[in-house]
């Protein structure tokens, strides 16, 4: 019956059962399952809804700054589609497992309208044991009183990744405050030379089980060099060393980054897909 009713927000009582789907997909449903492993399902606290129809273990989506399906078939993410849709929208993306967010799309479409981009193959990867090659030593997290050397490098990364500048709509306010937050908690890392970052990334979630590396940077004067797999090599050692698996996913079109992460033994566990929405 509930199935027929569409699909609902989840709430505190159904807590237990959502962590136990999340966890069966650790990988992918990191980002999600980092929330709640914190949060649990209150809303404010989530910063997002948890909907399913039908219950958590049959159907399962995120909503917030992200649309993020997670489990279902046809009919759930039809349901999932007219929930969001009956609402002015809020996510900047929908994001997640590939043959699931793709088709959620192509249900929103008409709704929302163009996409300012489609990236329908990114490999989700996993490096499992150590690293296959060096851990550059110089890479180490970046303090706090750093903020100022080490933003002007996460802007540019943001630029090349998402194609507009996180400084547009509050001259960088906000932008700032989530990187901060981001070397607050430990979470950021930086090789810098002479005072400036030629290499950089972040944990942007960890959950109970992976840390899923986000924002992987190098200056494009030093590309080439070996600092993009040395970097990440050192930062994958450090969420293992957390007990994480570590994590990430990539462009299929960013052959020098895929090269990269295959030099320090990353291997594809599944394949998300990634709307930009304006």
């Amino acid at each position: 019956m509930l199935k027929l009713l569409g699909a609902r927000q989840l709430g505190g009582r159904d807590t237990a059962q959502v962590l136990r789907v999340l966890e069966s997909d650790p990988v992918a449903a990191c980002m999600v399952a980092a929330r709640v492993q914190q949060s649990g399902l209150d809303p404010r606290a989530l910063q997002g809804e948890m909907w399913s129809r039908g219950g958590p273990t049959e159907s399962l989506c995120f909503a917030g700054a992200n649309l993020i399906p997670l489990l279902g078939d046809v009919d759930d993410l039809r349901s999932f589609a007219d929930r969001a849709s009956r609402f002015p929208r809020m996510c900047s993306s929908l994001v997640g497992r590939a043959e699931l967010t793709m088709p959620l799309w192509e249900m929103l479409e008409t709704e929302w309208g163009t996409p300012r981009e489609v990236r329908s193959e990114q490999p989700l990867l996993v490096l499992r044991g150590d690293a296959a090659v060096r851990p550059d030593p110089r890479v180490r997290q970046v303090r706090m009183d750093e903020l100022d050397a080490y933003l002007p490098a996460a802007v540019a990364m943001f630029i090349e990744e998402v194609g507009i500048d996180p400084r547009a709509n509050d001259g960088g306010r906000s932008y700032r405050r989530r990187v901060a937050n981001l070397i607050a908690a430990g979470r950021a890392w930086a090789r810098f030379e002479g005072g400036e970052v030629v290499y950089k990334a972040e944990v942007g979630s960890m959950s109970a089980t992976v840390g899923q590396i986000q924002g992987v940077w190098v200056d494009p004067a030093r590309r080439g060099e070996g600092l993009g797999s040395g970097g990440t090599a050192a930062v994958a050692a450090a969420v293992s060393a957390l007990g994480r698996t570590p994590s990430l996913y990539v462009n299929s079109f960013n052959e020098r980054a895929r090269r990269a992460y295959d030099r320090v033994g990353f291997t594809q566990v599944a394949t998300f897909a990634t709307v930009l929405l304006d």
